[in-house]
């Protein structure tokens, strides 16, 4: 088993920026492509992030582009997600996920691992 939790989330202005963490634990993190998720109450989880067990291969959604960015470090079995410009759209709980090699980074069901998630708010 692998095991996320996420933190870093919280209250922010328009404009502002947010860290999100992940730490990883319980397996071999290097072997797992990550991703970041977002969800909000009546709406479908959507891709926002991701990262390949490697991390040479990132890939955002295009509502992100530009504005966030994923990383992993692998000595502290840790993903990050740097939060830019943010908008009161991204406010959402965002969730870390994982999966060993998987072939489409966007699909949720492709993910065997999942953390508690973390609520972002962005005021206007």
């Amino acid at each position: 088993q692998l095991q996320l939790v996420e933190s870093g989330g919280g209250l922010v202005q328009t404009g502002g920026s947010l860290r999100l963490s992940c730490a990883a634990s319980g397996r071999t993190f290097n072997s797992y492509d990550m991703a970041w998720f977002r969800q909000v109450p009546g709406k479908e989880r959507e891709f926002v992030a991701g990262i390949n067990w490697s991390g040479g291969y990132t890939y955002y959604a295009d509502s992100v582009q530009g504005r966030f960015t994923i990383s992993r470090d692998y000595a502290k079995n840790m993903v990050y997600l740097r939060m830019n410009s943010l908008k009161p759209e991204d406010t959402a709980v965002y969730y870390c996920a994982a999966a060993a090699r998987i072939t489409t980074m966007t699909v949720e069901h492709q993910y065997n691992y999942w953390g508690q998630g973390t609520q972002v708010t962005v005021s206007s």
